[in-house]
């Protein structure tokens, strides 16, 4: 690269490998894309929740039906009043996966980190800004199949995300243990 071109860079950019730094940047796009599209579609239906299902329930079919229930635990309402500790964790797991974003690839793998990253940000969102307020909020759940516990947009990210993600790590060792 002549000279000239390293001065007319920004000084932050030089010495930088622009095409090794390009092939992360769209990964991060993407992860980040789908994330803001799961907080998005969560937020939006948990806003029409607490609006029209605050004095009724809506039955759907067979046994899903819409019901307002507020979770101030996590997973299946277990821990009630733990939601500080758990808006540190979630917290720090949105943290930690978006720093390990890097290692992975692949358009599946990239969607599953995106679904889970999306989720924990939209239950953390209701941890940080519903009543009683900041840190103590409840999760709004109100999918109800009377079967299982009620839950939400954000819930279903995460657990297809995590689904997803481990049936591509399965593929993946299971073929390198038998191309080995």
């Amino acid at each position: 690269m002549p000279t000239n071109a390293l001065r007319r860079r920004p000084p932050a950019c030089r010495g930088v490998d622009l095409v090794a730094t390009s092939r992360t940047s769209p990964r991060s796009l993407w992860i980040a894309i789908s994330a803001v599209f799961v907080v998005a579609a969560d937020q939006a239906t948990k806003y029409w929740a607490v609006s029209a299902l605050s004095d009724q329930t809506i039955q759907v079919v067979w046994k899903l039906r819409f019901h307002l229930t507020a979770n101030t635990g996590f997973a299946f309402s277990t821990g009630q009043g733990l939601g500080p500790i758990l808006g540190l964790v979630a917290f720090a797991i949105v943290v930690v996966l978006w720093r390990m974003r890097s290692r992975f690839s692949g358009a599946g793998t990239t969607l599953a980190l995106g679904l889970v990253l999306g989720g924990a940000c939209g239950n953390l969102i209701d941890r940080a800004m519903r009543e009683p307020g900041w840190g103590r909020g409840a999760v709004v759940d109100f999918i109800d199949l009377q079967f299982w516990p009620v839950f939400n947009v954000a819930d279903m990210a995460i657990v297809f995300g995590v689904l997803l993600l481990s049936i591509l790590m399965w593929r993946e060792q299971r073929g390198a243990t038998s191309g080995a």
